[in-house]
């Protein structure tokens, strides 16, 4: 019989990504048996590990948030895999989210949408939210976007931040569209508006990150949020820390997990153009993104020449109408995709594709992968 491996999680059990991220390991778990876990209830930022005195055991999965975190890790003398992007003991391998692909999905999510203002609200005591900021003006710069930020200080009362947030908010150019580090600072975001009057999402788009179902639907109005890949993150640590204990020597290495999507909601469901008729076509085609409508049908409804409209959308979007369509068609099925079970020629038949090959060869050539294999890749994560 294989011997027991005691293995203590350092990971907040209060907030969705934590949660998440000890659901990857409990689904390593399944087809590795032979833990015995030892979890204690603890904050982001606790530094308080005297329920760990006295414990033997073999290894350790951590969000190595501070300084006095990484000092107890280390004291243990065990494997251990750190999940923060702090990064305070290098000499670990960490998993982590990628955090410059939730930058940069944040800004394609705004740009696609017409903003051309953005702004960030960071939370300058975590290093993963210092490094969205960071890339998230670098990937706004890209997108020729102006960009601010706004730094949580958390030196005040609740009220006090969220009135400093509504002043800053007030200030910015408009609309605009806001991603906040976490889907906390979201709702902090969204009520602001609300103290400053603002309109959400027609002057101020709002974007978390986290996709915190209870929170992104509590929220008024609905949050969007980026989704990110915390089974498969936890998964990973799992395994390398088993492999560790196993007796098989890691170099220390960092290890990014791409994020999975952007769950859109309404505090960011904008079309943000000056151009009326461009608007009225951009409606359209969300509206009826699952007719297979035809560039011809925009140009009726909207009364314009395919030249001229082309020209239009290219000077708003720097898409023509049909490549328009085009996004937002395989954008639309990417996410029936993750969230059904319909078959392939069910989605084509809903979707108003001649046949699911067709529907397969769009989809490839749009995001480089298959539909079953795009559908796979998401359900394995």
């Amino acid at each position: 019989m294989a011997e027991t491996r005691h293995v203590a999680l350092l990971v907040e059990t209060s907030n969705a990504y934590a949660r998440g991220l000890l659901v990857g390991i409990k689904k390593y778990l399944v087809t590795h048996p032979g833990w015995s876990i030892y979890l204690g209830e603890h904050s982001r930022q606790e530094t308080d590990l005297s329920w760990l005195d006295g414990w033997r055991g073999d290894g350790v999965i951590a969000r190595i948030e501070n300084a006095e975190t990484a000092r107890q890790v280390r004291r243990l003398k065990v494997p251990a895999v750190d999940l923060s992007a702090a990064y305070l003991a290098p000499e670990l391998s960490c998993v982590e989210t990628d955090d410059d692909v939730i930058a940069r999905l944040a800004v394609e999510h705004f740009a696609v949408r017409g903003l051309r203002d953005v702004a960030y609200c960071g939370d300058a005591r975590f290093g993963w939210s210092v490094k969205r900021g960071t890339g998230f003006a670098a990937h706004a710069a890209r997108h020729g976007l102006a960009a601010h930020e706004f730094r949580m200080e958390h030196t005040r009362h609740l009220a006090a931040e969220r009135e400093a947030m509504a002043g800053w908010l007030l200030g910015l150019p408009k609309p605009v569209g806001v991603l906040a580090c976490y889907d906390i600072a979201g709702q902090e975001i969204l009520e602001a508006c609300k103290i400053a009057n603002l309109a959400v999402p027609d002057t101020v788009a709002v974007l978390g990150v986290d996709n915190d179902e209870l929170i992104c639907n509590l929220t008024t109005p609905p949050l969007s949020s980026i989704q990110p890949d915390t089974t498969h993150t936890g998964f990973l640590a799992a395994s390398l820390l088993d492999q560790m204990m196993s007796g098989r020597a890691l170099a220390p290495r960092l290890h990014l997990i791409e994020p999975l999507r952007v769950v859109t909601r309404q505090s960011s469901d904008i079309l943000a153009v000056d151009d009326p008729i461009v608007a009225c076509a951009l409606q359209l085609i969300r509206d009826r993104v699952d007719d297979g409508l035809p560039v011809e049908a925009v140009q009726r409804h909207v009364g314009l020449s395919r030249r001229s409209l082309d020209y239009r959308f290219t000077q708003v979007l720097g898409r023509t109408v049909h490549e328009e369509i085009t996004r937002v068609r395989m954008e639309r099925l990417a996410d029936l995709l993750i969230q059904t079970d319909l078959s392939l020629p069910q989605l084509a038949e809903r979707m108003s594709f001649s046949h699911s090959e067709y529907m397969g060869v769009a989809f490839k050539k749009f995001t480089g992968k298959s539909p079953g294999e795009y559908r796979r890749a998401h359900r394995a994560r």
